[in-house]
């Protein structure tokens, strides 16, 4: 077992070490074939995950070290992520109570959040928000309080465009140009629905986005987190090939890697997000990764 600083972080079946595992210098993530598929229950015990060595990576926003695996089937590929956080956030914009003037006001905590995205383009670009390149990414939003409770990830694409595109946010990149970034709901019914107003009192604090079950392309992505003891532990599973065309399809036996980032959107154990405004949804990735079939 290994220990961080005075907090023990090793479990019988995974360790929790942000030092251990592949160093971040090399971005590769191998994903090792498997013949029994892990449960996705953001526990991170199954014993197929001990058999496969991590990968650290450092989150370019917040310099939070995140160890990665990945396992796959003859049909599914699996991730485990986690990383260190101080205190557990999973409301978004809740319903606040305010008892003088007698009516609900949105809250300011925000949930945490961990993102998968993937370069769709047939050629590598910088996958940043703030990137020079003009790019298609399939994002996998993983969050605490609008998909986990429902067992999923929110599947979505960006597109980012040096010309005005639909839905579109003007944003300068990091060279000074000016960029359109997109993001689009993948076809179908989310994991969540939204109160979007509360006229009668129900409590001092209710949950803006209740969870529900979701349909189409946009329910490819199933992922459940958990935290306990100062760390994060995220787990996804899709389909190789989902059969959408607003979907990365994996083709294991091409021999191809596929270029990805990750992102940890967290207020780090702040409860509300005017107080922690240099790490939630700056909308940078890591550095680049790439996945690799074995």
């Amino acid at each position: 077992m290994w220990c961080f600083g005075k907090l023990l972080v090793c479990s019988v079946m995974v360790c929790l070490f942000p030092l251990l595992g592949v160093a971040a210098a090399e971005l590769e993530i191998p994903s090792v074939k498997v013949q029994t598929a892990p449960e996705v229950d953001g526990a991170g015990q199954d014993a197929v995950w001990a058999k496969v060595k991590p990968v650290t990576v450092k989150d370019s926003a917040s310099g939070t070290n995140i160890l990665i695996r990945s396992v796959y089937t003859e049909d599914q590929v699996f991730f485990l992520v986690q990383f260190p956080d101080s205190a557990e956030n999973f409301l978004h914009k809740p319903w606040v109570w305010n008892a003088a003037e007698k009516k609900y006001e949105s809250g300011l905590h925000r949930e945490d959040t961990f993102v998968f995205k993937w370069n769709m383009m047939d050629h590598d670009v910088n996958l940043s928000n703030f990137s020079d390149d003009d790019y298609r990414a399939d994002v996998w939003y993983w969050k605490a309080n609008r998909t986990n409770p429902a067992g999923y990830a929110d599947d979505k694409s960006q597109v980012l465009a040096s010309q005005p595109i639909k839905k579109s946010t003007e944003l300068t990149s990091m060279s000074g140009k000016a960029r359109h970034l997109a993001r689009y709901s993948d076809a179908g019914k989310a994991a969540y629905k939204e109160l979007k107003t509360l006229t009668e009192y129900q409590g001092d604090l209710v949950d803006r986005y209740p969870a529900s079950t979701p349909e189409g392309s946009r329910a490819d992505v199933h992922a459940k987190g958990t935290w306990k003891g100062g760390f994060r532990t995220v787990e996804y599973a899709r389909a190789l090939n989902t059969g959408h065309d607003d979907d990365l399809q994996f083709e294991p036996a091409s021999g191809k890697d596929y270029l990805f980032g990750v992102s940890i959107f967290s207020l780090y154990g702040r409860p509300h997000i005017e107080n922690s405004p240099n790490f939630y949804g700056r909308g940078r990735i890591s550095e680049p990764l790439r996945l690799k079939f074995q």
